[in-house]
């Protein structure tokens, strides 16, 4: 759970500080994806390929909504 104070702090970014702190967060963490077993690495693709399956139904369904 985000804190209140961290939360403010996101806020008060302006686009450009945000988008620096995601670049610096996806090439922190992208090494981790491939860490692991093969299985491991297929599983945590999986995983993804899911979530992002089951956002793209949300967003549709939303947009559908709105129509």
């Amino acid at each position: 759970m985000i804190t209140q104070e961290t939360l403010e702090m996101y806020r008060r970014m302006t686009p450009g500080e945000k988008l620096k702190l995601t670049l610096e967060m996806i090439r922190e963490n992208t090494p981790r994806l491939f860490r692991g077993t093969e299985a491991e690495i297929d599983r945590r693709f999986e995983i993804l390929r899911l979530q992002n399956g089951e956002r793209n139904r949300n967003m549709l369904r939303t947009l559908a909504r709105t129509k």
